[in-house]
């Protein structure tokens, strides 16, 4: 006759609560799943063989939770429970030579060999330790704050028009992708097999470049976009007219780019003060900015797709190339969407500038 283990009313909610909890430790969940297993009449036995227990251990769980409540489910009795490895003391001096620190060997940053080393472990343990606290010594992210005076103002602006674009209107984002190259190898490549990806040779041969120039509609996705030999103001405003042929007449148009020379250069300037562009309305970013620019994730996409391990022998063969690819962009259009508000983003580099100036202040005093 199996003997049913008796838990009060509140007892049963209380592990009928762990047993259905996703945050919870995994111990208490298995824990509170046997315990009600028992409360319902099911033997120790039956119970430790549906969870992959043993019966000793569920005896243990039943006579604790007779003991101590259910505040004793899940609790790791004294002198039980996994070891650690290494003392306390030496994770964290791992963790602060990994912060503070670099090796005497004129080596910009630790190696696991290296640090086990100094510490007298082994570099594995040294790696698990990076791991569960995010450390990536040997990565480096780069990152250029922008020194507009102005920086604010056009953030606002163009943030404002990604997140609420104006009624009747085509909003653009515009750039070029300068010195374009068509680059073709010495040797052929080899293609792709199984257990080898495909090779091609390191050395190659320069057939020329172009200039791209894009303008990405922000309501749809579809690129507009035209190769040229150079990017002077003439090459811009040629393709600010082709912008301009493309979107209805009762539309405004609303172009976002950054601040070369080009677009402001003298024949752009004597076109849109034409009274027959009062529709037209340019929006800068800030000086170093161009992640605010929409158009560099599209150019970025079209280089990795298209370009990078491709092989041109004429800038003709690129522009191409370049052609077809965009065609088939536009043929389903993917547009990209901004999230950040200019608040969270001003919040950021006023952050990073005040890190950099405690920084920069720190390195002076010493």
């Amino acid at each position: 006759m199996v003997h049913v283990m008796e838990v009060s009313p509140e007892a049963r909610v209380e592990l009928e609560r762990m047993a259905r909890s996703l945050v919870l430790p995994h111990r208490k969940v298995v824990q509170a799943k046997a315990l009600l297993a028992l409360a319902d009449g099911a033997s120790v036995r039956s119970t430790a063989r549906a969870i992959g227990s043993h019966p000793d251990t569920v005896t243990r769980w039943r006579d604790r939770l007779a003991d101590s409540g259910v505040e004793g489910v899940g609790v790791i009795a004294p002198g039980r429970g996994r070891k650690p490895e290494i003392p306390t003391a030496t994770v964290e001096a791992i963790v602060a030579d990994t912060l503070h620190t670099v090796p005497d060997d004129g080596s910009t940053c630790w190696s696991t060999r290296t640090l086990g080393a100094k510490h007298g472990v082994g570099k594995d343990t040294v790696a698990r330790i990076w791991r569960a606290r995010k450390l990536r010594p040997w990565r480096v992210d780069t990152f250029k704050l922008s020194n507009d005076p102005n920086f604010e103002a056009k953030l606002v602006d163009v943030v404002g028009l990604y997140l609420d674009p104006p009624e009747r209107a085509a909003v653009f984002s515009f750039d070029e992708k300068t010195q374009c190259q068509a680059l073709d190898r010495t040797q052929p490549s080899l293609p792709i097999k199984p257990g080898r990806g495909r090779t091609m040779t390191h050395d190659y041969k320069r057939h020329g470049t172009i200039d791209l120039f894009a303008a990405m509609n922000l309501a749809t996705g579809e690129v507009l976009h035209d190769t040229r030999r150079s990017h002077s103001g003439e090459d811009v405003l040629a393709f600010f007219k082709l912008i301009d042929l493309h979107v209805p007449k009762h539309l405004e148009v609303h172009v976002v780019l950054d601040n070369l020379s080009a677009h402001k250069s003298a024949p752009v300037r004597r076109w849109l003060a034409d009274p027959k562009r009062k529709r037209w309305h340019l929006h800068f970013t800030p000086t170093s900015a161009s992640w605010l620019n929409l158009i560099e994730g599209w150019f970025s996409v079209l280089t990795r797709r298209a370009l990078l391990n491709a092989s041109f022998t004429s800038t003709s063969q690129l522009a191409d190339a370049i052609d077809v690819w965009a065609s088939h962009w536009n043929d389903d259009p993917e547009p990209f969407v901004w999230t950040k508000t200019a608040n969270e983003i001003v919040t950021k580099v006023k952050r990073g500038r005040a890190k950099l100036d405690h920084l920069t202040k720190s390195a002076t005093h010493h």
